[in-house]
């Protein structure tokens, strides 16, 4: 039997989905400032300054970070529509 509140996302999966689009929509935007700033003629030495350092190490965190986070929304996904028990 299946009830409307299992077809419904629940609270965690609705915020782990707005993380996981944050996270990597914010790397993305970074990879392509920086792709931008490169046809600019940045050097080396301009991205060491400023918020660059930060800049070009968010798509190094949050594209993995992203990826962990599509997992782990996949498992409690699966495992809420299964019914949430694990057989032993």
């Amino acid at each position: 039997m299946v009830s409307s509140e299992s077809s419904s996302p629940s609270r965690l999966e609705r915020i782990l989905a707005a993380v996981i689009g944050s996270v990597i929509g914010l790397s993305i935007l970074a990879f392509l400032a920086i792709i931008i700033a490169s046809w600019q003629g940045f050097s080396s030495e301009d991205f060491s300054q400023g918020a660059w350092p930060a800049i070009t190490f968010l798509p190094l965190v949050g594209l993995p970070l992203g990826f962990v986070l599509i997992i782990v929304l996949l498992v409690i996904s699966t495992r809420r529509r299964s019914g949430g028990h694990g057989s032993s």
